[in-house]
């Protein structure tokens, strides 16, 4: 982040007991020198989670206790959030970054667009990333019988393996291999019984507009077919879409299209791109219909110019948006 004064929020999501307590507790343990106001969500009157958490000196446990964190109380975290900034700047309250620990039941989008509508948010709060645990024992079923449980995988910047000892190898691999389908651009990072170095999943900063386009290799080597719209029997699915120099028109009216269509089933879409003409790169970063461009680095004499876009989306026509892509290169 280049302005020290933002506040860095990470979003740690994960379906019911995949460990979201037990992490924020190894974190806590370690590093009690931070200053943290971790915001949990409980589906119900009762908030469960907040009595495990092991209390901690400069820790502060906001609690939201009307449901899931979903569009219907978006306004219940956008005001929490506010009460945080403004207990911090009265000084009655002190802590350098959030926490915000959702339900198991609570999709990711509605709490990440929070950062990015509020304009009180955006100037004050840095979203650092999304961090999602995934119980490698119970994790295919939950994904099988709960959308939502996918949806946390294809949002995520962080996916932390959590009781990887319980499963053996070759269900491992397995598992692996469904969730890079989903998600071709998260690392994916196994935590021994919630114990996790910080820098694994804090001040990860996924949401600057930089250079940064990590895809797995092996994700790239296999065929992506066309005709196979799921990947296994998930509706979310990562596709990876590449063309030469472009020309900045055609891929401006591109990108505003491919948006305005299909916005509300992109989760998350990040592309480098080579512009005719231009020597920086052109990075576009979003989440569904909420979209930044800017420039970075420039190309060097030796590099490949190339455009690169990755799109983790629901059921999206990908033989059109790839011939769309292609069609924006500079002839």
């Amino acid at each position: 982040m280049t302005d020290m004064q933002l506040v860095p929020v990470t979003v740690l999501t994960g379906f019911l007991g995949s460990g979201k307590t037990t992490l924020i507790n190894y974190l806590l343990e370690q590093h009690p020198e931070e200053k943290i106001a971790i915001v949990e969500n409980e589906f119900g009157a009762v908030n469960i989670d907040s009595a495990l958490l092991k209390p901690q000196t400069g820790v502060e446990i906001i609690e939201l206790s009307s449901g899931c964190i979903c569009c219907s109380v978006r306004g219940e975290l956008t005001e929490a959030l506010h009460d945080l900034l403004s207990r911090r700047d009265q000084g009655t309250l002190k802590f350098d970054r959030l926490i915000l620990e959702t339900t198991g039941l609570a999709d990711p989008a509605p709490v990440v667009q929070t950062f990015f509508v509020d304009e009180q948010l955006r100037e004050r709060i840095a979203l650092d990333a999304v961090v999602t645990l995934v119980d490698c024992e119970h994790a295919n079923r939950q994904m099988d019988e709960n959308r939502v449980a996918v949806s946390q995988v294809g949002f995520a910047d962080r996916l932390i393996l959590t009781k990887v000892d319980r499963v053996d190898a070759a269900a491992k691999t397995k598992l692996v291999e469904r969730l890079r389908k989903i998600n071709a651009r998260a690392e994916i990072i196994e935590a021994d019984h919630g114990r996790l170095p910080r820098a694994a999943w804090i001040d990860v900063a996924a949401f600057n507009l930089d250079d940064a386009l990590k895809v797995d290799p092996s994700f790239l080597e296999k065929p992506q077919d066309d005709e196979n719209e799921h990947s296994w029997e998930d509706n979310i699915q990562s596709r990876v879409y590449q063309a030469g120099e472009l020309d900045i028109g055609l891929i401006g009216n591109f990108m505003e299209e491919t948006i305005e269509r299909f916005g509300n089933d992109m989760l998350r879409y990040k592309g480098i791109f080579a512009i005719a003409g231009e020597p920086r790169r052109l990075i576009v970063q979003g989440v569904h219909k909420v979209v930044g461009f800017d420039y970075g680095s420039e190309w060097q004499p030796e590099e490949t110019r190339g455009s690169t876009l990755v799109i983790i989306g629901r059921e999206l026509p990908v033989k059109d948006i790839r011939e769309g892509f292609r069609a924006c290169e500079d002839h």
